[in-house]
C-alpha cells in the first residue's frame, strides 16, 4: 500500500489552490490573501518571505486549521485543514509568532503541561525531554521560571514544546525574531537537525533575509499574492549584474548612502562596513556608475559583487509598489540640534543596577558625542534594556555616575527625560486609541498646546506617512506603521537624545531600511542616537559600539575596529555577525 509520505516528489506536504480570505479593520476591508496557489516540497525547509502585510501569518493559521478562507482550498498532509482541522492539527507542530508559555510555570512544568495537552503518554516523557533539552542545551535550567528565562532560551523552549511529539510538518512563524545571533543560530540549528533527522518538514517564515538563503525553498509575497517561488540562488542569479560596493575614500557613509538613493537608476542602498551595497534598477558597468557617482571633489570606488537573496527580494518589492517615490527625509526634523560633534552628551562610568543579588548591569562605562548613532549590543538578558531604562532616567541606577545632556541622573531625571525621546522595545502607545488621539496625548505629556501641537501633530502625520491612517485605531495597524507611530511620538518635542531600543525587531527589510534612513537624517541633523539591535547588519550604521555580556563591556569600538580584531586565519573578513558570535562564544567558554 502506498502512503502519501512515499509517494515521492509527488505529494505536496501543503498545497494550496486559490486561497483568498478578507478581514474586516475597523470600517475598511483588508485583503489578507489573493487567489493564492503553490504548494511545497517534502523533507525541505520552505521560507515563506515577504513584507509586512503580505499574508504569511494568514497562510500559517489557515494551514493550522485556525482560519476558515473565503474561497479556495488547503491541503495539509492529505487531509483538507477547514474541513479535517482537528485531524490536521493532531499531525502537525505550530509555533505562532507569540508562543503561549506559562510564564509562572518552570521549564518542566512547561514541558509536563504540553506533553499532556498533546497527549504524549507518561512513560515517552523522560526520553523525548532528554532529547529536546540536549538538543536546546536547557538541560541545567528545567527548574528555571519560563518568565525568568531570555527571549532566546524562551523561543527554544517554545520550540521545544511545539516537538513534544515530533510532527510529519511543522509551522513556524518568525520563530527567531527578537533573539540575539547566537541563539538564532542555535534554533536554526534545532530546525535543520528535525529536517535532517527526522525527515520532518518544515515552512518557517521570516524577517532576516541571510535566513531565507538557508532554505531549500522560499515562496516569496506581496500583498497577498505570489511574487514567485524558487530556491534562493535562482532569484539572486537574476541579479547579475544589478548589484555592487561604492566607496569613497572621504568616509562619511551616511552621506554617501543618502545622495546614491536619491539616484534614479538606483533601487536600494545599503551601507555594509566600508562600503555602500548599491542595487540598480538596470544591468549595468561599475566603471560607468564610477562616473556617475563621483562628485568633483569625492570620487567614488565602485566595485561589481555577487547578488544576494536580499537584493532579489528588494528589487522585486520595488517593482510591485505603486509609488516608486523616495522618501528625502527632509520633514523628520524640523530645527537642527545645535553644538558641535566633539561635546560629549552621555557619560556613563562604572554603572551598576542589582535586583536582589543579582547584576542585571555592572561596571558599565562608554561615552557618546553629539549627533553620534551608538549601538549597545548584546545577547538576550545581557542588560541593553535595563541600561537603556537608567538612560532615559525611568529606572535608578544602584551605583556608577550617569550625565545625560549635561545633567545628572541621580538629582535631575526629570529635566533629562525633557531633553530626550524613548522608543521602548515593545510597541508602548496605546494600541485603543487612533493615530491621531496617540499623537495628541503624548503632545499632551511633553507640554505642546495650542498652535505649536497642532503643528507638531501636523508634522508627525506628514513625515512618517500616517495621514491616511490618522483615524485608524493603533493596535490593529501593521507593525511597520506602528513603529511610525512611536517614533513619531518620540520625536513629538524635538529631542536632542533619541533612545530606540530595538526598534526594528519584526519589521520587514523595506521598513527597516526606511526606519533607518530616517535615523541617519537625524543623526545629520546634530540628534544623538543610542540604538538596540538584534540585526548586526544594522550596527554597521553605528559609529560606535559597545558589545555586552552579562551586564558588563566585552568590547568597544567602531565597526571596522571591531572587526579587524575578530579576524583571523580561518575568518580573514569576518562580518559584524561573525564578530558578535566569536565574542560572545569566547565569553561563554571563559565562563565556563
Amino acid at each position: 500500500m502506498t502512503t502519501p509520505q512515499s509517494a515521492g516528489s509527488f505529494f505536496s506536504p501543503i498545497r494550496v489552490q486559490h486561497i483568498s480570505i478578507n478581514f474586516q479593520v475597523g470600517t475598511r476591508t483588508v485583503t489578507a490573501l489573493q487567489d493564492l496557489s503553490f504548494s511545497i516540497k517534502p523533507g525541505i525547509v520552505t521560507g515563506l518571505i515577504g513584507a509586512d502585510g503580505a499574508g504569511k501569518t494568514t497562510l500559517m493559521r489557515l494551514a493550522a486549521g485556525l482560519l476558515v478562507p473565503d474561497s479556495g482550498s488547503i491541503s495539509v498532509l492529505g487531509h483538507d485543514a477547514t474541513h479535517d482541522s482537528l485531524t490536521v492539527q493532531g499531525m502537525i507542530g505550530y509555533m505562532p509568532q507569540r508562543f503561549g508559555l506559562y510564564e509562572d510555570l518552570t521549564v518542566q512544568e512547561n514541558l509536563d503541561l504540553y506533553s499532556d495537552l498533546q497527549g504524549v503518554a507518561k512513560k515517552d516523557r523522560p526520553g523525548r525531554y532528554g532529547q529536546l533539552m540536549e538538543m536546546t542545551g536547557m538541560a541545567p535550567f528545567t527548574g528555571r521560571l519560563a518568565g525568568r528565562l531570555s527571549g532566546g532560551m524562551k523561543q527554544k523552549l517554545g520550540l521545544a514544546c511545539t516537538l513534544i511529539r515530533p510532527p510529519r510538518l511543522l509551522l513556524l512563524d518568525e520563530p527567531t525574531v527578537g533573539v540575539d545571533p547566537v541563539s538564532r543560530r542555535e534554533l536554526w540549528n534545532i530546525v535543520y537537525h528535525q529536517v535532517q533527522n527526522e525527515g520532518m518538514t518544515v515552512l518557517l517564515s521570516t524577517a532576516y533575509l541571510d535566513e531565507a538563503e538557508r532554505c531549500g525553498e522560499v515562496v516569496l509575497l506581496h500583498e497577498g499574492k505570489k511574487l514567485g517561488r524558487d530556491t534562493p540562488s535562482v532569484f539572486s542569479e537574476k541579479l547579475t549584474g544589478h548589484a555592487f560596493e561604492v566607496r569613497s575614500d572621504f568616509g562619511r557613509r551616511r552621506a554617501l548612502q543618502q545622495r546614491l538613493t536619491e539616484k534614479p537608476k538606483v533601487v536600494d542602498a545599503l551601507i555594509l562596513g566600508e562600503h555602500v551595497r548599491v542595487v540598480t534598477r538596470e544591468p549595468v558597468q561599475a566603471e560607468s556608475l564610477a562616473g556617475e557617482f563621483s562628485l568633483p571633489d569625492e570620487p567614488v570606488q565602485v566595485t561589481a559583487v555577487a547578488p544576494r537573496f536580499e537584493d532579489a527580494f528588494i528589487f522585486l518589492l520595488h517593482k510591485e509598489k505603486k509609488d516608486n517615490s523616495k522618501n528625502d527625509g527632509s520633514l523628520v526634523l524640523s530645527a537642527r540640534v545645535s553644538g558641535n560633534g566633539h561635546e560629549e552628551v552621555i557619560i556613563v562610568h562604572n554603572l551598576q543596577r542589582k535586583f536582589g543579588d543579582f547584576y542585571a548591569v555592572k561596571n558599565l562605562s562608554f561615552t557618546v558625542r553629539r549627533g553620534e548613532i551608538f549601538g549597545l549590543l548584546g545577547a538576550n538578558g545581557a542588560g541593553k534594556s535595563t541600561t537603556f531604562r537608567m538612560l532615559c532616567g525611568l529606572l535608578p541606577a544602584s551605583g556608577g555616575t550617569l550625565q545625560v545632556a549635561g545633567l545628572d541622573l541621580r538629582i535631575a531625571r526629570a529635566e533629562a527625560r525633557a531633553r530626550i525621546g524613548y522608543m521602548a522595545q515593545k510597541f508602548s502607545l496605546y494600541e485603543g486609541l487612533t493615530v491621531w488621539q496617540n499623537l495628541k496625548f503624548f503632545a499632551n505629556a511633553y507640554g505642546l498646546f495650542g498652535k505649536k501641537r497642532k503643528e507638531r501633530m501636523g508634522w508627525a502625520l506628514d513625515a512618517f506617512e500616517l495621514l491616511t491612517l490618522r483615524d485608524n485605531v493603533s493596535g490593529e495597524l501593521p507593525l511597520g506603521y506602528k513603529q511610525r507611530l512611536a517614533m513619531a511620538a518620540a520625536l513629538m518635542h524635538n529631542p536632542e537624545i533619541l533612545f530606540l531600543d530595538e526598534p526594528t525587531s519584526g519589521v520587514d527589510p523595506l521598513a527597516r531600511r526606511e526606519f533607518w534612513h530616517r535615523i541617519n537624517g537625524l543623526a545629520e541633523a546634530g540628534v544623538t542616537v543610542l540604538v538596540t539591535t538584534h540585526f548586526m547588519e544594522e550596527a554597521e550604521y553605528c559609529d560606535n559600539l559597545v558589545i555586552m555580556a552579562r551586564g558588563e563591556v566585552l568590547a568597544a569600538g567602531d565597526p571596522q575596529e571591531l572587526k579587524r580584531n575578530a579576524a583571523n586565519d580561518a575568518l580573514p573578513h569576518p562580518t559584524m555577525e561573525d564578530t558578535f558570535i566569536a565574542l560572545i562564544e569566547d565569553f561563554d567558554a571563559d565562563q565556563g
